[in-house]
């Protein structure tokens, strides 16, 4: 192996070389930051400090002492500190401390993913047994062997599970639990920040059941949360548990010094302002340091990115390193292969891991030097998340986030100032949803009957329990409901989607071995699932040979081919209700429901690389409607006839482009969870209107907080426009370069923001 150069060397070099230092728009350097820590507690158990002692840890964290004095107090918490920080500590220490007085109580950790819980297994059992205790604890989940469940459910101090197993696997099933639930003590919910939109208010109604059933049995256990930085860690705790929360966030953890660079490709084509692919820098960017033995992760968007990525990158450094020395990390891996991988980088025989968003949780994966973002990740708490898995604690470390030519990418990297002086965004809930609150109503129902003047958490649900009934999905006898179907209804629905029609997608490359591979929301499948389609899963490529829209099944064929396929959606909306209204000069905004009514037409075949069309053909499917909540922005009719009808509905789509892009950062959530649609001639009104809507069934919060913060994002969307060096419009900013498309864009925003329709 190449002799390791020095990470200051290396950094040294770059401020030097030309090209880099052109593409350079910022670098930051982040101090070290020294630990603050406290003494073991008096009421800690001796095992418990010789454990630590024994692992060179002669005193706590001051968030983790707090902690642990909070839960002693028999307080609700929410740990909130940044990525490596020992956050962990802040439930162990109150668990084990608990089960060396009880040997009979029980806790219950939720993580968010089977590959999370299981590496949290492994620090828990090593702890465990440097203490010498006999504490049982195990994961309960898919891959746990059945002949184990039983001793966890009867016998385990400590069940490690996620929240999609609790949902359908032990709260149905509670009945072989009596002897857990009546003595749950603690529950925990790390990696809080996770649970936030469709999952999040899914979570919320588990967590309600979870509550009924403990009651049920006597117990009303304690929630210990912790949360990487989010703007609302203590709301979102207190909606997610319905319980007063304590927040901690005195973060005692030391950091090493940390080099946060932004990176811009360099621009390849002028007229279109279009850069270089981030793909392709933030693979050079790997390289260099990698083949100077420097340990290093790579973050890519999607699936089929980490995979080209891994590729290119293996072939570079194959002869210098090795090519078992770089891997790749994402969901579909097998757990054995993840485990490896995992083990490999702690112990520094793989230098080089290509990664999504997988490992921004907290797997431990040891002292990574650098870490290379490829596009900015979609909020502030997700790019601190994955910078913060460079630099574990000691060291001098070194993060490059590398732009692509999205607006949102170049907002970020050309607003440095966007990215450190604003706090990390708020997470969204909505329990109440009623599609999501009917559907765990009656999951309940299944678990334990409701009586008359039952609550169900914070919701009031008589009417819902009457519906049920007239609809015979409940039996009304005695002042109570009781569940009349033979299967049990959480089998049917999933924690990650709000509708429960979601269509399976089946792989059928080897006859006589159909598999299920995937499910996707009927919505999405229009367009992405249609006959002919190409569908990307887990690198691989397959052909959708047939839709069966009524039976919610779309069969697909393994393939090669060098396109993909994008669809047409034509998309009717209309208003159902106001719920909100206000107005600033010729432009009114506005917050209600509205039905959406969207109808897959096209679809065309785009050739790698070059992006050019090489085919296409038509969709038959029937019209799909969505009934949701949306904000919108209407402008008046002078602003019509100053500008022109049609200059007008040119900068409707160009501004739609952009608050596209720029809405999902003041809602942390993903681009798909937002649509933005313009229409030159709203339905409700005849004025021309930008609607910006949940895409989820009776919507989860997002557009309402759209309308609350609509000023800013306005003021965003201008400053984007602003800062984009093209002539007329470019992908950068209003999309596709139309004769004056960014300056008729821009004059609406002036007008929405108050202005004047004239620049004087």
């Amino acid at each position: 192996m190449k002799i390791k150069m020095d990470l200051a060397k290396i950094l040294e070099n770059l401020k030097q070389d030309e090209r880099f230092r052109a593409n350079i728009e910022h670098w930051k350097v982040i101090p070290p930051r020294e630990a603050a820590t406290v003494p073991f507690p008096d009421d800690l158990d001796p095992r418990i400090r010789g454990a630590l002692a024994g692992r060179g840890i002669p005193s706590l964290y001051t968030h983790q002492e707090t902690s642990f004095r909070h839960a002693r107090e028999g307080k609700h918490i929410v740990a909130v500190t940044p990525t490596a920080s020992g956050k962990s500590m802040c439930y162990h220490l109150p668990v084990l401390q608990t089960l060396t007085e009880n040997p009979e109580a029980r806790a219950l950790y939720l993580f968010p993913t089977k590959a999370l819980a299981q590496d949290q297994k492994s620090e828990l059992h090593e702890l465990i047994d440097e203490m010498g205790l006999s504490i049982k604890s195990d994961t309960y989940d898919g891959d746990t062997p059945a002949q184990i469940r039983q001793t966890i459910r009867k016998a385990g101090n400590i069940v490690i599970t996620n929240p999609d197993m609790l949902h359908s696997a032990i709260l149905p099933h509670h009945t072989k639990w009596v002897s857990f639930f009546e003595h749950l003590k603690y529950i925990v919910i790390d990696e809080l920040h996770t649970y936030r939109g469709v999952f999040g208010s899914h979570v919320a109604n588990v967590i309600r059941r979870l509550k009924r059933i403990c009651a049920f049995y006597g117990s009303s256990p304690q929630f210990i949360c912790t949360s990487a930085t989010i703007a609302n860690p203590r709301e979102l705790a207190e909606q997610l548990t319905e319980e007063n929360v304590v927040l901690v966030d005195n973060n005692g953890a030391p950091a090493g010094k940390k080099h946060f660079i932004f990176y811009n490709p360099p621009v390849v084509n002028k007229q279109l302002n279009i850069r270089r692919s981030s793909t392709l820098e933030a693979r050079d960017i790997t390289e260099l340091f990698l083949t100077n033995g420097i340990q290093t992760i790579l973050f890519a968007r999607s699936r089929v990115r980490v995979e080209i990525l891994l590729k290119y990158l293996q072939e570079l450094i194959k002869r210098k390193l090795g090519e078992k020395t770089i891997q790749g990390y994402r969901g579909g891996y097998l757990p054995s292969q993840r485990r490896a991988i995992e083990k490999g980088l702690r112990q520094g025989d793989i230098i080089g891991v290509v990664s999504t968003n997988a490992l921004e949780l907290g797997v431990d994966i040891g002292q990574l030097q650098v870490c290379v973002i490829t596009g900015y990740p979609g909020s502030v708490a997700s790019t601190w998340q994955q910078a913060g898995r460079a630099g574990r604690r000691q060291g001098e470390s070194v993060v490059v986030l590398v732009g692509s030519s999205t607006p949102l990418d170049q907002y970020v990297i050309q607003h440095p100032e966007y990215f450190f002086e604003r706090s990390p965004e708020s997470a969204r809930i909505n329990p109440d949803n009623l599609i999501i609150l009917v559907d765990h109503i009656k999951c309940a129902a299944y678990e334990l009957p409701f009586s008359k003047g039952d609550r169900f958490g914070r919701a009031e649900i008589m009417e819902i329990l009457e519906f049920l009934t007239e609809e015979q999905i409940l039996h009304h006898a005695k002042g109570k409901w009781f569940w009349m179907n033979d299967s049990f209804p959480a089998h049917n629905i999933s924690l990650r989607s709000a509708s429960q029609e979601n269509v399976v997608i089946i792989d059928i490359s080897e006859r006589g071995n159909e598999r299920v591979i995937g499910e996707m929301d009927r919505f999405s499948s229009m367009t992405l699932l249609h006959d002919e389609a190409i569908y990307l899963h887990q690198g691989t490529q397959y052909q959708v040979e047939k839709l069966d829209y009524e039976e919610k099944k779309a069969y697909v064929r393994e393939v090669q081919v060098d396109y993909y396929t994008d669809a047409n959606l034509a998309v009717q909306l209309r208003v159902l209700e106001e719920d909100q209204t206000r107005r600033v000069a010729e432009t009114e905004f506005a917050y209600g429901e509205v039905t959406v009514n969207a109808m897959a037409t096209i679809f065309k075949k785009i050739k790698f690389e070059t992006h050019e069309n090489i085919g296409s053909g038509p969709i038959h499917l029937p019209e799909e409607e969505l009934h949701t909540n949306a904000a919108w922005l209407s402008f008046s009719e002078q602003v019509m006839n100053e500008v022109g009808k049609s200059e007008v509905e040119r900068g409707l789509v160009g501004l739609a482009h952009v608050l596209q892009h720029v809405a999902p950062l003041f809602v942390m959530c993903d681009r798909m969870d937002l649509h933005v649609i313009p229409q030159r001639k709203a339905i409700h009104s005849g004025a021309p209107t930008i609607f910006l809507y949940d895409r989820y069934p009776g919507g989860i919060g997002l557009s309402e907080q759209v309308y609350k913060e609509m000023d800013t994002i306005l003021a965003r969307a201008e400053e984007l426009i602003l800062s984009c060096p093209c002539e007329s419009g470019c992908p950068s900013c209003v999309g596709a370069a139309e004769d004056g498309g960014k300056e008729l864009a821009r004059t609406l925003l002036r007008v929405a923001q108050g202005g004047s329709l004239h620049v004087s």
